[in-house]
């Protein structure tokens, strides 16, 4: 019997009837209900392990309450609102069950007590998000989503494998903090890795986001990677090689987002990095560090979905998200402009703003660990962001030089998600103890010292600095169309060409060996034939009695061979 249920079942509920209701606000209103719900049902809640089954003779837990598990489910549940709100205009079916599925599927595993549990959830959400990128109906998106898919299926085998080890080893598919050693604990690493874009496993990221509907963009920047980060919060805090490849996370994507030309490409390089502090902190394991953790990831989802909600909207509004086709909206689009720039402000972390107050939690937590270097790259990182986000997506796209294009203002419901989200990024910037009152542990921390906020506006200010004289020396990258290749081009491109050519050069080979072995056996026959065939040479002088003595030697042999066997 289960307990309490978990808030996935409402998401469910929600998407099962969802068809048949009528399309328009009727179904608007449902998708806005259910995480509405979803978020009391999480916050009422009582802490503990719910719904404990027994399966297979496998223990599974459908519900564990804890205060990292909450903070999760919460900032999902204003995400599928907040997205819901912004959708108002869908009568696409395939969006708005796919969107409850996709934000349910999330909430599901944040919740998940076990390994078993959590491996349904994390194929559901691979699952019911690729729908969010095929719902654009393109051949391109197509095939995108079907290289999504396999990326998102194949981060679920692997954990199914992992846990598979995990139990043999241990006995046990709780879903705990575990150790690197095994097969198995490398296994489900490796799983959590490709759902949050480590390097090298990055790249169905910056493939997939951009290629999805305007409305599905947004929801897709909210869920897969912050679950991804939860999941290595919750399985391997204190992993020493998380602080590293965090490091690396927020540093590699710097020079893509600067020469990108699709400015929501750009959105998911700076995503990229913004995961690589969430990496970090769970690295360090501190409880400054884990609750630096889940606060970026808290403040990234809302600050992202603002500037992915705007690039949106400019994209709803002109059919084009890419640099060098925009300048100039601010004078028809001024309401998105300024929702935009409260979003550029809080991912660049001005002071009063939601980044700062979550970003300052993770460098502080590495300077006094002593990752001093590691301290030095996300400070590095973070002059990066207001460069190649901060300032490059408004500039570009509100300002620059003038396209001449002059697009309606965005739609009222897309400015009222829009402003309900810019607002708690001011709120939670202005008011931190209202985050930090609900992270894992217990915050003893003040954000706003004159170090801090020194630090910080010098670094900003520099960097704008910077910024201004790299284009007043016609420097800086301009937008221009271009293709920007990553390490996907290793698989997506050369990896087939290579292929293509080893299997060209494999057939020649066959062709050319088989046609010599062929030719060397004919000849072979035909000569055996001219000697010793009815009309050859030695077949003609042989004698009767000398053809007897040759099979008796044989027949010999062959006894002899027998019998010694």
């Amino acid at each position: 019997m289960i307990d309490v249920l978990p808030p996935f079942t409402l998401y469910l509920l929600g998407a099962l009837l969802l068809p048949f209701l009528p399309k328009g606000h009727v179904r608007g209103l449902l998708t806005i209900v259910v995480p509405v719900v979803g978020a009391w049902w999480i916050w009422s809640a009582p802490e503990g392990l719910h719904g404990q089954m027994t399966w297979m003779g496998l223990e599974m837990v459908w519900m564990r309450v804890d205060k990292l598990a909450v903070v999760f489910g919460l900032v999902f549940s204003l995400a599928a609102f907040l997205a819901a709100l912004y959708a108002w205009h869908l009568r696409d079916t395939v969006q708005q069950v796919a969107t409850l599925l996709y934000a349910g599927s999330a909430i599901g595993a944040v919740f998940a007590g076990d390994l078993v549990t959590l491996f349904l959830f994390w194929e559901g959400t691979a699952i019911a998000s690729v729908f969010l990128i095929w719902a654009r109906r393109t051949e391109g998106a197509y095939a995108t989503g079907m290289r999504y898919l396999v990326i998102q299926i194949s981060s679920g085998v692997i954990l199914l494998g992992g846990l598979v080890l995990q139990y043999h080893d241990t006995g046990s598919i709780a879903f705990e903090a575990m150790t690197l050693g095994s097969l198995g604990t490398w296994a489900i690493f490796l799983s959590f890795g490709i759902k949050c874009a480590f390097p090298l496993l990055h790249d169905w990221l910056q493939d997939a986001y951009p290629a999805a509907t305007v409305t599905g963009t947004v929801v897709l920047s909210a869920f897969t990677t912050k679950l991804a980060v939860y999941a290595l919060a919750r399985g391997f805090p204190g992993t020493e090689i998380l602080i590293y490849i965090g490091a690396v996370m927020a540093l590699f994507p710097f020079v893509y987002a600067l020469i990108e030309n699709d400015l929501r490409r750009v959105m998911v390089y700076s995503l990229n990095i913004q995961l690589g502090y969430m990496v970090v902190g769970v690295g360090i394991g501190t409880e400054l560090a884990l609750n630096g953790a889940a606060a970026h990831a808290f403040t990234g989802i809302l600050y992202k979905a603002l500037l992915f909600m705007g690039l949106g909207a400019v994209l709803f509004r002109t059919g084009t998200a890419k640099a060098s086709e925009l300048g100039g909206l601010y004078k028809t689009m001024p309401v998105t402009m300024v929702l935009c720039v409260i979003g550029a402000a809080s991912i660049s972390a001005f002071p009063l703003f939601s980044g700062f107050i979550s970003k300052s939690l993770i460098l502080s937590a590495a300077a006094h660990e002593h990752h001093n270097i590691v301290w030095a790259m996300l400070l590095a990182a973070s002059a990066g962001a207001l460069i190649h986000t901060g300032i490059k997506i408004p500039y570009f796209a509100f300002f620059g030089a003038d396209s001449g294009k002059r697009p309606k203002e965005a739609p009222a419901h897309m400015l009222l998600a829009m402003g309900l989200t810019a607002a708690l990024c001011i709120g939670l910037g202005v008011f931190p103890s209202v985050l930090y009152d609900m992270l894992p542990y217990e915050v003893d921390y003040d954000v706003y010292t004159t170090t801090h906020v020194i630090t910080q506006l010098q670094l900003l200010l520099f960097s704008a600095l910077g910024f201004a004289l790299l284009m007043k020396a016609g420097i800086f990258p301009m937008p221009q169309r271009s293709v920007t290749l990553s390490s996907d081009w290793t698989y997506r491109k050369a990896g087939p060409a290579v292929v293509w050519y080893v299997g060209l050069a494999v057939r020649a080979s066959w062709r050319g060996t088989s046609g010599l072995i062929a030719k060397l056996y004919a000849d072979f026959i035909k000569a055996m034939h001219a000697s010793a065939g009815p009309d050859g040479a030695r077949a003609a002088n042989w004698p009767t009695g000398a053809m007897v003595m040759n099979i008796a030697i044989l027949l010999g042999i062959v006894l002899v061979v027998i019998f010694v066997s």
